[in-house]
Protein backbone atom coordinates (compact mmCIF):
# COMPACT_ATOMS: atom_id res chain seq x y z
CA UNK A 1 0.00 0.00 0.00
CA UNK A 2 1.54 3.19 -1.49
CA UNK A 3 1.62 6.26 1.19
CA UNK A 4 -0.94 7.77 -0.25
CA UNK A 5 -3.14 4.99 -0.17
CA UNK A 6 -2.24 4.80 3.73
CA UNK A 7 -3.21 8.45 3.99
CA UNK A 8 -7.01 8.13 2.54
CA UNK A 9 -7.35 4.97 4.30
CA UNK A 10 -6.07 7.07 7.30
CA UNK A 11 -8.42 10.11 6.46
CA UNK A 12 -11.64 7.65 6.21
CA UNK A 13 -11.28 6.50 10.39
CA UNK A 14 -10.55 10.01 11.74
CA UNK A 15 -11.68 12.77 9.98
CA UNK A 16 -14.54 10.87 7.74
CA UNK A 17 -16.09 11.08 4.14
CA UNK A 18 -13.33 11.59 1.25
CA UNK A 19 -11.43 14.64 1.43
CA UNK A 20 -11.94 17.31 -0.63
CA UNK A 21 -8.14 17.43 -2.45
CA UNK A 22 -4.79 15.31 -1.85
CA UNK A 23 -1.91 16.87 -2.65
CA UNK A 24 1.73 14.90 -2.87
CA UNK A 25 4.93 17.32 -2.53
CA UNK A 26 8.68 15.66 -2.41
CA UNK A 27 11.19 16.17 -0.37
CA UNK A 28 14.56 17.25 -1.96
CA UNK A 29 18.21 16.36 -2.46
CA UNK A 30 20.31 19.13 -3.28
CA UNK A 31 23.73 18.02 -5.38
CA UNK A 32 25.45 21.16 -4.68
CA UNK A 33 25.23 24.72 -4.08
CA UNK A 34 25.04 24.79 -0.19
CA UNK A 35 23.81 28.15 1.62
CA UNK A 36 24.17 29.90 -1.99
CA UNK A 37 19.73 30.61 -2.41
CA UNK A 38 19.58 32.82 0.11
CA UNK A 39 22.74 34.88 -0.82
CA UNK A 40 20.83 35.57 -4.89
CA UNK A 41 23.06 32.72 -6.11
CA UNK A 42 22.87 29.18 -7.55
CA UNK A 43 21.68 25.52 -6.72
CA UNK A 44 21.24 22.29 -8.42
CA UNK A 45 18.97 20.11 -6.19
CA UNK A 46 16.47 17.23 -7.45
CA UNK A 47 12.96 15.96 -6.61
CA UNK A 48 13.45 12.40 -4.83
CA UNK A 49 10.73 10.27 -3.90
CA UNK A 50 10.53 10.51 -0.45
CA UNK A 51 7.50 12.87 0.36
CA UNK A 52 4.33 14.67 2.07
CA UNK A 53 1.05 14.08 1.18
CA UNK A 54 -1.72 15.83 2.56
CA UNK A 55 -5.84 15.29 2.37
CA UNK A 56 -7.97 18.32 2.79
CA UNK A 57 -11.81 18.60 3.30
CA UNK A 58 -13.73 21.81 4.02
CA UNK A 59 -15.80 22.26 7.51
CA UNK A 60 -19.48 24.37 7.53
CA UNK A 61 -17.74 25.70 10.45
CA UNK A 62 -14.62 28.32 10.87
CA UNK A 63 -12.48 25.28 12.86
CA UNK A 64 -9.27 24.23 11.31
CA UNK A 65 -8.62 20.67 12.68
CA UNK A 66 -5.09 19.23 11.62
CA UNK A 67 -3.99 16.14 12.49
CA UNK A 68 -0.41 14.06 11.71
CA UNK A 69 -0.15 10.22 11.25
CA UNK A 70 3.71 10.86 11.72
CA UNK A 71 2.56 11.98 15.17
CA UNK A 72 0.92 9.67 16.72
CA UNK A 73 -2.51 11.06 15.08
CA UNK A 74 -1.23 14.41 16.98
CA UNK A 75 -4.04 16.84 16.86
CA UNK A 76 -3.54 20.88 16.39
CA UNK A 77 -6.74 22.91 16.08
CA UNK A 78 -8.12 26.60 16.24
CA UNK A 79 -10.84 28.88 15.50
CA UNK A 80 -10.42 30.83 11.51
CA UNK A 81 -11.50 33.47 12.64
CA UNK A 82 -8.74 33.97 15.41
CA UNK A 83 -5.58 35.36 14.55
CA UNK A 84 -2.77 32.74 13.75
CA UNK A 85 -0.47 31.93 16.35
CA UNK A 86 1.90 28.74 16.64
CA UNK A 87 1.37 26.02 19.01
CA UNK A 88 4.19 24.97 21.16
CA UNK A 89 2.59 21.50 21.55
CA UNK A 90 2.46 20.72 18.22
CA UNK A 91 5.32 22.51 16.32
CA UNK A 92 4.77 20.40 13.07
CA UNK A 93 1.63 22.33 12.64
CA UNK A 94 3.10 25.56 12.18
CA UNK A 95 4.44 25.65 8.70
CA UNK A 96 0.96 25.27 7.88
CA UNK A 97 -0.61 27.55 10.15
CA UNK A 98 2.38 30.20 8.71
CA UNK A 99 1.35 28.89 5.17
CA UNK A 100 -2.08 30.40 6.09
CA UNK A 101 -0.84 33.33 7.55
CA UNK A 102 0.39 34.31 3.56
CA UNK A 103 -2.36 33.09 1.85
CA UNK A 104 -4.80 35.61 4.02
CA UNK A 105 -1.95 38.60 3.19
CA UNK A 106 -2.03 37.12 -0.48
CA UNK A 107 -6.36 38.24 0.15
CA UNK A 108 -7.60 34.63 0.33
CA UNK A 109 -10.55 34.37 2.70
CA UNK A 110 -9.76 31.29 4.34
CA UNK A 111 -12.64 28.75 6.02
CA UNK A 112 -12.70 26.17 8.29
CA UNK A 113 -11.14 22.89 7.09
CA UNK A 114 -10.22 19.08 8.56
CA UNK A 115 -6.63 17.73 6.99
CA UNK A 116 -4.59 14.89 7.47
CA UNK A 117 -0.99 15.32 6.76
CA UNK A 118 1.64 12.21 6.54
CA UNK A 119 5.16 11.79 5.03
CA UNK A 120 8.18 9.35 5.03
CA UNK A 121 11.42 12.02 4.86
CA UNK A 122 13.43 11.51 7.86
CA UNK A 123 12.97 14.09 10.05
CA UNK A 124 15.85 16.24 11.00
CA UNK A 125 17.78 14.84 7.32
CA UNK A 126 18.56 17.49 5.55
CA UNK A 127 15.80 16.15 2.93
CA UNK A 128 13.58 19.06 3.05
CA UNK A 129 10.87 17.14 5.28
CA UNK A 130 9.48 21.20 6.24
CA UNK A 131 9.60 22.34 2.64
CA UNK A 132 7.53 19.36 1.76
CA UNK A 133 4.98 19.89 4.01
CA UNK A 134 4.46 23.73 3.51
CA UNK A 135 4.51 23.34 -0.10
CA UNK A 136 1.53 20.40 -0.27
CA UNK A 137 -0.35 22.27 2.27
CA UNK A 138 -0.26 25.48 0.35
CA UNK A 139 -0.87 23.67 -2.63
CA UNK A 140 -4.09 22.22 -0.75
CA UNK A 141 -4.97 25.19 0.77
CA UNK A 142 -4.70 27.32 -2.33
CA UNK A 143 -6.73 24.59 -4.38
CA UNK A 144 -9.41 24.41 -1.67
CA UNK A 145 -9.79 28.47 -1.10
CA UNK A 146 -8.23 30.06 -4.16
CA UNK A 147 -8.48 27.87 -7.00
CA UNK A 148 -6.41 28.86 -9.97
CA UNK A 149 -4.68 31.63 -8.69
CA UNK A 150 -1.59 30.13 -7.72
CA UNK A 151 0.86 28.61 -9.85
CA UNK A 152 3.12 26.30 -8.46
CA UNK A 153 6.24 28.73 -8.64
CA UNK A 154 4.12 30.96 -6.34
CA UNK A 155 2.96 28.57 -4.15
CA UNK A 156 6.84 27.84 -3.65
CA UNK A 157 7.50 31.58 -2.81
CA UNK A 158 4.39 31.14 -0.26
CA UNK A 159 5.65 28.15 1.36
CA UNK A 160 9.02 30.10 1.60
CA UNK A 161 7.77 33.25 3.27
CA UNK A 162 6.04 30.61 5.60
CA UNK A 163 9.00 29.33 7.06
CA UNK A 164 10.75 33.17 6.77
CA UNK A 165 8.48 35.06 8.52
CA UNK A 166 6.35 32.50 10.93
CA UNK A 167 8.09 29.76 11.61
CA UNK A 168 11.36 31.96 11.81
CA UNK A 169 13.81 29.89 9.73
CA UNK A 170 15.34 32.63 7.47
CA UNK A 171 15.85 30.11 4.48
CA UNK A 172 15.88 30.82 0.98
CA UNK A 173 14.04 29.54 -1.65
CA UNK A 174 15.69 26.24 -3.05
CA UNK A 175 13.91 23.82 -1.35
CA UNK A 176 10.32 24.71 -2.06
CA UNK A 177 11.48 25.61 -5.79
CA UNK A 178 12.63 22.11 -6.05
CA UNK A 179 9.55 20.63 -4.41
CA UNK A 180 6.85 22.30 -6.24
CA UNK A 181 8.94 22.47 -9.70
CA UNK A 182 10.88 18.71 -9.68
CA UNK A 183 11.27 16.97 -12.93
CA UNK A 184 11.83 13.37 -13.28
CA UNK A 185 14.95 12.13 -13.78
CA UNK A 186 16.68 15.60 -13.93
CA UNK A 187 18.17 17.45 -11.76
CA UNK A 188 17.33 21.54 -11.58
CA UNK A 189 19.66 24.23 -11.78
CA UNK A 190 17.82 26.88 -10.21
CA UNK A 191 19.08 30.72 -9.99
CA UNK A 192 17.58 31.80 -6.86
CA UNK A 193 17.41 35.38 -7.94
CA UNK A 194 15.50 35.13 -11.52
CA UNK A 195 13.68 31.94 -10.16
CA UNK A 196 14.73 30.91 -13.97
CA UNK A 197 14.95 26.71 -13.58
CA UNK A 198 16.95 24.62 -16.03
CA UNK A 199 16.44 20.85 -16.02
CA UNK A 200 19.37 18.92 -16.09
CA UNK A 201 19.67 15.49 -17.06
CA UNK A 202 20.89 13.46 -14.82
CA UNK A 203 24.10 10.84 -16.52
CA UNK A 204 22.30 7.92 -17.23
CA UNK A 205 23.56 5.16 -15.28
CA UNK A 206 23.91 6.69 -12.03
CA UNK A 207 22.28 6.17 -8.75
CA UNK A 208 21.43 9.30 -6.22
CA UNK A 209 22.74 7.75 -2.83
CA UNK A 210 21.89 9.35 0.29
CA UNK A 211 22.99 8.07 3.65
CA UNK A 212 21.38 9.64 6.79
CA UNK A 213 24.49 10.03 9.39
CA UNK A 214 21.89 9.58 12.14
CA UNK A 215 22.50 13.13 13.17
CA UNK A 216 18.95 15.28 13.22
CA UNK A 217 19.77 18.89 12.49
CA UNK A 218 17.86 21.31 13.66
CA UNK A 219 18.29 24.93 11.89
CA UNK A 220 15.74 26.67 14.02
CA UNK A 221 18.39 26.92 16.92
CA UNK A 222 20.08 30.27 15.10
CA UNK A 223 23.42 28.24 13.12
CA UNK A 224 21.29 29.10 9.78
CA UNK A 225 20.27 32.43 10.84
CA UNK A 226 23.41 33.18 12.01
CA UNK A 227 25.23 32.21 8.77
CA UNK A 228 23.00 34.18 6.45
CA UNK A 229 23.40 37.06 8.62
CA UNK A 230 27.27 37.01 8.30
CA UNK A 231 26.74 36.73 4.75
CA UNK A 232 24.39 39.54 4.38
CA UNK A 233 26.78 41.97 6.28
CA UNK A 234 29.75 40.95 4.39
CA UNK A 235 27.15 41.88 1.42
CA UNK A 236 26.77 45.35 2.73
CA UNK A 237 30.68 46.36 3.83
CA UNK A 238 31.07 45.34 0.13
CA UNK A 239 28.05 47.31 -1.46
CA UNK A 240 26.63 44.75 -3.03
CA UNK A 241 22.94 43.39 -3.15
CA UNK A 242 23.91 39.98 -2.49
CA UNK A 243 27.20 37.81 -2.37
CA UNK A 244 26.19 36.76 -6.09
CA UNK A 245 27.50 39.70 -7.12
CA UNK A 246 30.83 39.60 -5.42
CA UNK A 247 33.61 37.39 -7.72
CA UNK A 248 36.74 35.72 -6.76
CA UNK A 249 38.79 38.45 -7.59
CA UNK A 250 37.19 40.79 -5.90
CA UNK A 251 37.07 39.04 -2.61
CA UNK A 252 40.61 38.59 -2.07
CA UNK A 253 41.14 42.59 -3.16
CA UNK A 254 39.51 42.98 -0.22
CA UNK A 255 40.61 40.31 2.66
CA UNK A 256 42.40 42.75 4.83
CA UNK A 257 39.28 44.69 5.22
CA UNK A 258 37.33 41.90 6.10
CA UNK A 259 37.07 40.02 9.76
CA UNK A 260 38.60 35.97 8.79
CA UNK A 261 35.38 34.74 10.00
CA UNK A 262 33.52 36.69 7.58
CA UNK A 263 36.14 36.29 4.83
CA UNK A 264 35.74 32.84 5.03
CA UNK A 265 31.49 32.80 4.97
CA UNK A 266 31.51 34.99 1.88
CA UNK A 267 34.86 33.15 0.75
CA UNK A 268 32.30 29.76 0.49
CA UNK A 269 29.10 31.18 -1.22
CA UNK A 270 31.39 33.09 -3.91
CA UNK A 271 32.99 29.73 -5.29
CA UNK A 272 30.37 27.13 -5.03
CA UNK A 273 28.70 29.64 -7.05
CA UNK A 274 30.94 29.02 -9.78
CA UNK A 275 31.21 24.59 -8.43
CA UNK A 276 27.16 24.68 -9.27
CA UNK A 277 27.04 26.09 -12.60
CA UNK A 278 30.39 24.01 -13.58
CA UNK A 279 28.87 20.96 -11.98
CA UNK A 280 24.81 21.52 -13.68
CA UNK A 281 27.75 21.57 -16.79
CA UNK A 282 29.37 18.56 -16.36
CA UNK A 283 26.49 16.62 -15.22
CA UNK A 284 25.03 17.68 -18.74
CA UNK A 285 28.02 16.27 -20.33
CA UNK A 286 28.32 13.29 -18.44
CA UNK A 287 31.22 14.10 -16.92
CA UNK A 288 31.61 11.62 -13.42
CA UNK A 289 35.06 12.61 -12.71
CA UNK A 290 34.29 16.15 -12.64
CA UNK A 291 31.18 15.64 -10.72
CA UNK A 292 32.99 13.74 -7.92
CA UNK A 293 35.90 17.00 -7.94
CA UNK A 294 33.44 19.32 -7.58
CA UNK A 295 31.35 17.31 -4.46
CA UNK A 296 34.71 17.16 -2.87
CA UNK A 297 35.03 20.95 -2.76
CA UNK A 298 32.06 21.73 -2.31
CA UNK A 299 31.93 19.64 1.44
CA UNK A 300 35.50 21.07 1.75
CA UNK A 301 34.30 24.41 1.65
CA UNK A 302 31.55 23.41 3.65
CA UNK A 303 33.21 22.18 6.58
CA UNK A 304 36.56 24.68 6.57
CA UNK A 305 35.14 28.32 5.41
CA UNK A 306 31.28 27.59 6.42
CA UNK A 307 31.96 25.46 9.11
CA UNK A 308 28.69 23.64 9.03
CA UNK A 309 29.83 19.71 9.07
CA UNK A 310 31.12 17.79 11.90
CA UNK A 311 33.94 15.40 12.41
CA UNK A 312 31.20 12.20 12.06
CA UNK A 313 29.63 13.92 8.79
CA UNK A 314 33.43 14.46 7.63
CA UNK A 315 34.30 10.72 8.15
CA UNK A 316 30.85 9.81 6.50
CA UNK A 317 31.68 11.54 3.51
CA UNK A 318 35.45 10.17 3.19
CA UNK A 319 34.29 6.93 3.54
CA UNK A 320 31.73 7.04 0.40
CA UNK A 321 33.86 8.91 -1.54
CA UNK A 322 36.50 5.96 -1.14
CA UNK A 323 34.34 3.13 -1.81
CA UNK A 324 33.24 5.67 -4.88
CA UNK A 325 36.47 6.00 -6.37
CA UNK A 326 37.00 8.79 -9.39
CA UNK A 327 33.93 8.14 -10.86
CA UNK A 328 31.75 9.85 -8.88
CA UNK A 329 31.43 12.19 -5.79
CA UNK A 330 30.29 12.49 -2.09
CA UNK A 331 29.30 15.52 0.07
CA UNK A 332 26.79 16.67 2.94
CA UNK A 333 23.94 17.73 1.31
CA UNK A 334 21.35 20.25 3.15
CA UNK A 335 21.77 22.95 5.95
CA UNK A 336 24.46 21.47 8.05
CA UNK A 337 25.23 20.59 11.50
CA UNK A 338 23.86 16.80 10.77
CA UNK A 339 21.53 15.28 8.53
CA UNK A 340 22.06 13.11 5.03
CA UNK A 341 25.02 12.76 2.96
CA UNK A 342 24.69 12.31 -0.96
CA UNK A 343 26.54 10.96 -3.58
CA UNK A 344 26.62 10.01 -7.19
CA UNK A 345 27.17 6.74 -8.05
CA UNK A 346 27.24 4.60 -11.07
CA UNK A 347 24.51 2.40 -10.82
CA UNK A 348 26.20 -1.28 -11.11
CA UNK A 349 28.48 0.08 -7.97
CA UNK A 350 25.82 1.26 -5.28
CA UNK A 351 25.85 -2.23 -3.81
CA UNK A 352 29.54 -2.18 -2.88
CA UNK A 353 29.44 1.13 -2.08
CA UNK A 354 26.24 0.65 0.75
CA UNK A 355 28.19 -1.98 1.97
CA UNK A 356 31.46 -0.24 2.51
CA UNK A 357 29.68 2.15 4.24
CA UNK A 358 27.65 -0.08 6.55
CA UNK A 359 31.14 -2.02 7.79
CA UNK A 360 32.83 1.37 8.80
CA UNK A 361 29.95 3.75 9.59
CA UNK A 362 27.65 3.93 12.59
CA UNK A 363 24.85 6.26 14.01
CA UNK A 364 25.68 7.76 16.85
CA UNK A 365 23.29 5.45 18.66
CA UNK A 366 25.74 2.38 17.16
CA UNK A 367 23.28 1.74 14.63
CA UNK A 368 23.97 1.12 10.80
CA UNK A 369 22.69 4.55 8.97
CA UNK A 370 19.89 4.63 6.48
CA UNK A 371 20.82 4.42 3.19
CA UNK A 372 18.80 5.67 0.51
CA UNK A 373 18.79 5.02 -3.38
CA UNK A 374 17.02 7.42 -4.69
CA UNK A 375 16.43 8.76 -8.58
CA UNK A 376 15.05 12.21 -9.85
CA UNK A 377 11.12 12.88 -9.51
CA UNK A 378 8.92 14.99 -10.99
CA UNK A 379 7.27 18.06 -8.23
CA UNK A 380 4.08 19.06 -6.62
CA UNK A 381 0.69 17.52 -7.84
CA UNK A 382 -2.66 16.68 -7.34
CA UNK A 383 -3.70 12.79 -6.64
Amino acid sequence: MTLADRTLARFSVLVGPAPDLVVRAPGRVNLIGEHTDYNDGFVLPAAIGLQSIVAVRRRPDGIVRMVATDFGDAVSEFDVAQAIARDADQPWSDYIRGVMTILQAEGVELGGFDMLVAGDIPQGSGLSSSASLSVASGMALGGLFAPDRFDATQIALIAQRAECDFVGMRCGNMDQLASALGAADHALLIDCRSLAVQPVMLPPGVAVLIVHSGISRGLVDGHYNERRAQCEAVARQLGAAALRDVTEDQLAAVRADLDPVAHRRARHVVTENARTLAAAAAMAAGDLVKLGELMAASHASMRDDFEITLPAIDDLVAELQTAIGLHGGARMTGGGFGGAVVALVEADAVGAVARHVEARYRTPDGNKPLIMVERAHAGAAFL
